[in-house]
């Protein structure tokens, strides 16, 4: 099975590089939902598994947010062997996101820039799908807010979408640092962020006490953080009781990023310069200068993903010494596959 999944992966990562991103991707998922029986599990080799916000991961390598915003292809995805997957970001309510174009690759980089816009089928409908779903790995759920709901209000929002999604989370990862959603990276200030952690700690105890169990509550953060705004960030997230934290979102700062010109692309639209978020290779270094920092400012108790231009083995195993407890990857995956995660579970398993 598993050589048959290889040559699926040779013949279609040629002819999917071809089409639109978005289309690719939406295309692949797809396919590999159809696919899934033929599908083997990247071995996981004895000696990784490990404990963190409480709960036990087979590996340190999850998938992350944004690949499968629905969960409409958790268990197919789940099948390949990753330990966690990060679902969504999900809002309360189902919205379209951005106009299209939205997605460009730049596979010269092994970089991706999105302007996606938080475009979800909403809450509801991804309880739905976990409810459907065998995959017994770790299912984080990625919360944000609706478009239109103005920031002050943002809170009721992610309260809205704990309620929703709690039962069936083992973590929830709280999304203010997307820049896609007008404003949103405002949040991450010191009053916004207390604003949310707070509502959403003060509705874990009623969620508790209804549900049995205490939910991990973690914060992605973005990589485009000065020194200054990441040390008042650890002191915000430290004094907020918050669980873990997730480093980093994608990035702003294209200035040392110049794409080739694409039609409808990046520079194209939203004025004179690129506009979205980076993610892939280049953004491997702002996120790692931010996971050490956090580690540095956090104490070595608190739980840091790192997740950011994770694209080889080499930066996994850089993202981990730089701090991170756990590893997350999207665009590396979204360009290789499975052999991706094999090879830096091949990594681990060399150094344990």
């Amino acid at each position: 099975m598993r050589q048959w999944a290889a040559a699926l992966t040779r013949i279609s990562v040629p002819i999917l590089r071809i089409m639109s991103p978005e289309f690719a991707h939406d295309l692949a998922l797809a396919g590999a939902k159809c696919l899934r029986p033929l599908w083997a599990a990247a071995d996981v080799p004895a000696g990784l598994r490990l404990h963190c916000l409480g709960l036990s991961f087979a590996h340190p390598v999850g998938l992350a947010a944004g690949f499968d915003k629905n969960g409409d292809y958790l268990d197919a995805l789940g099948a390949m062997g990753f330990s966690h997957i990060e679902l969504g970001t999900v809002t309360p309510r189902p919205q379209p996101g951005n106009p299209k174009p939205r997605m460009f690759r730049f596979p010269a980089a092994q970089a991706l820039v999105n302007r996606m816009g938080f475009n979800n089928k909403g809450a509801a409908h991804l309880v739905a799908q976990l409810k459907r779903s065998r995959y017994r790995g770790i299912r984080g759920i990625s919360i944000g807010k609706n478009f239109d709901t103005p920031l002050d209000k943002s809170q009721d929002d992610y309260v809205a979408c704990m309620r929703t999604v709690y039962e069936h989370a083992d973590y929830i990862a709280v999304n203010v640092s997307s820049p896609n959603t007008v404003g949103l990276r405002e949040l991450q200030g010191r009053d916004g962020l207390a604003r949310i952690t707070g509502a959403l700690l003060e509705e874990r105890v009623r969620l508790r006490a209804r549900h049995g169990k205490t939910v991990p509550v973690l914060v992605k953060v973005a990589p485009d953080l000065s020194a200054e705004q990441i040390s008042a960030l650890a002191v915000n997230l430290r004094a907020s009781q918050i669980d873990g934290v997730i480093a980093t979102n994608t990035s702003t700062n294209l200035c040392e990023f110049t794409p080739p010109a694409q039609p409808g692309g990046p520079a194209q639209a939203g004025g004179p310069g690129p506009s979205g978020g980076l993610s892939g290779e280049p953004l491997h270094r702002l996120s790692m200068a931010v996971i050490a920092q956090l580690r540095a400012e956090l104490g070595a108790d608190f739980p840091i993903i790192g997740v950011g231009g994770i694209v080889s083995a080499e930066h996994a195993m850089a993202s981990l010494r730089a701090g991170a407890n756990l590893i997350q990857i999207y665009t590396g995956f979204a360009y290789r596959g499975q052999p991706l995660l094999e090879e830096i579970l091949g990594a681990l398993a060399r150094q344990s």
